[in-house]
């Protein structure tokens, strides 16, 4: 069984003219929402887990959050795809959990591919709330975002 637990990076600034993405750095309430997920995945995790950090700043900074030891890896930048991103971290070979810190569009397409490329239908376990919400994208089209998924054990 293997687990893996994806953390988009908090809030950031935007990119100043000729700035670097990767140098940008979290906002005073992205350091504030950081801390916040951080202290419960904290009482979460399991002490045995392995934490992947982009390089890029802000991701860097959402991680220093999170009181644990994490490698960073340049396959989780911005422009990484989700076959970069899984083969880096070693889905499906790892026997700890992991803990991806990184970035859009690469993380909701992780998620994605695992959800729908399964073998078999999604299973949701007894007891837990998946709560969802729709967004207009477009004028004939929208977008679903996981609000939060969580099941009894976590709470």
């Amino acid at each position: 069984m293997s687990e893996i637990i994806f953390w988009r990076h908090a809030e950031a600034h935007d990119a100043e003219l000729g700035q670097d993405d990767l140098s940008r750095k979290l906002t005073v309430k992205g350091q504030r929402h950081a801390e916040r997920v951080a202290f419960w995945l904290d009482r979460n995790l399991p002490q045995q887990c392995k934490v992947f950090v982009s390089e890029a700043k802000r991701a860097q900074q959402t991680a220093r959050s999170l009181p644990r030891k994490n490698k960073t890896l340049a396959e989780l930048n911005p422009d990484a795809t989700p076959q970069d991103v899984l083969a880096a971290v070693g889905w499906g070979s790892q026997t700890e959990p992991i803990v991806i810190v990184g970035h859009q569009p690469w993380m909701g397409e992780s998620i994605h591919w695992l959800l729908m490329d399964a073998v078999a239908p999604l299973t949701v376990r007894k007891g837990a709330v998946w709560w969802l919400q729709s967004r207009p994208r477009h004028a004939t089209a929208f977008e679903v975002i996981v609000r939060t998924v969580i099941t009894p054990d976590l709470l």
